[in-house]
């Protein structure tokens, strides 16, 4: 179910802070149209941490009523309460979702012990495929190799999203978990070369922006054609970047208001892009374009 490119889709807003849930049908459509391989739904890049529970909810149900099983649909459910997060991926499994991601608790920074008890408590409390998701420098807290590997054990762990960067992790891990275990990177930057050694897709932010050429290089690293990848990458290595010049959602939220896909808006405590970037991520994206 999990493979190639997976966009972590933008929450579009309105002027007022509500949900333009016109725009997000658009985009959901967009990266059906564009050869996405899957999407995820209120994770980081979707504002998780600012909407509420009732709209956390509605946009998941809004999203699997929407998109009709035409492509995999991941719902972002984590929290740094595990009774929060099971009452989230619950949601997301009446709803239909096909999977969820869980980031790792964040600000309480748990022990590795406390960890595991927590991903074992909601692969019990609720059957739907799960991937964990590390993300360091955002929760203070690692999801050391140790860890990863007790945890792949369970039958509804299906995977792990990397977004270290540290290539030299999957390198160390692969051979150690089973081979139904799925390898997601986490970090635009770093994906092509997660990929090639061995990782089975990307949950992307760039791909927001170019969904169909972060598809194509998926596909050309699956069938090793790993120099055309490279060609097709490196154009976008600017926009990779431009993506975290600021803390991500605010880039790529003002780059598709930019090209007229949503409206400019986002929820404090985030802001909208310094005018000291926009010339930047301009310039990245004429790169992407040339």
């Amino acid at each position: 179910m999990f493979h190639g490119s997976i966009v972590a889709l933008v929450t579009p807003m309105n002027a007022d802070g509500s949900l333009d849930i016109k725009s997000y049908k658009d985009l959901l459509d967009l990266h059906i149209e564009s050869k996405s391989d899957g999407i995820v739904v209120v994770g980081t890049t979707g504002e998780a941490p600012t909407v509420d529970f009732d709209e956390h909810i509605f946009l998941i149900k809004e999203a699997v009523k929407f998109i009709r099983g035409r492509i995999p649909l991941i719902a972002g459910t984590g929290a740094n309460s595990t009774k929060e997060a099971i009452y989230l991926t619950q949601a997301a499994k009446e709803a239909g979702a096909d999977a969820c991601l869980l980031v790792t608790p964040y600000y309480n920074k748990p022990t590795q012990k406390g960890l595991i008890e927590h991903y074992k408590s909601l692969a019990r409390s609720v059957d739907i495929p799960q991937i964990l998701y590390n993300v360091p420098s955002r929760t203070s807290v690692d999801i050391e190799n140790n860890t990863l590997i007790e945890l792949s054990n369970i039958k509804n762990i299906v995977g792990i999203k990397d977004a270290t960067g540290d290539i030299s992790r999957i390198k160390a891990l692969k051979p150690k978990i089973n081979k139904r275990f799925c390898f997601i990177s986490g970090d635009d930057l770093t994906f092509a070369d997660f990929l090639e050694e061995g990782g089975d897709a990307v949950i992307s932010v760039t791909a927001n922006v170019k969904p169909f050429e972060i598809h194509q290089i998926c596909e050309f690293i699956k069938n090793k054609d790993y120099k055309s990848a490279k060609a097709m990458n490196q154009k976008l290595g600017l926009l990779h970047k431009a993506m975290f010049i600021e803390s991500n959602p605010i880039p790529v939220k003002w780059i598709l208001s930019y090209l007229g896909l949503i409206k400019p808006y986002i929820r404090l405590p985030m802001v909208e892009l310094d005018k000291a970037y926009e010339q930047i991520l301009v310039k990245s994206l004429d790169e992407a374009n040339a």
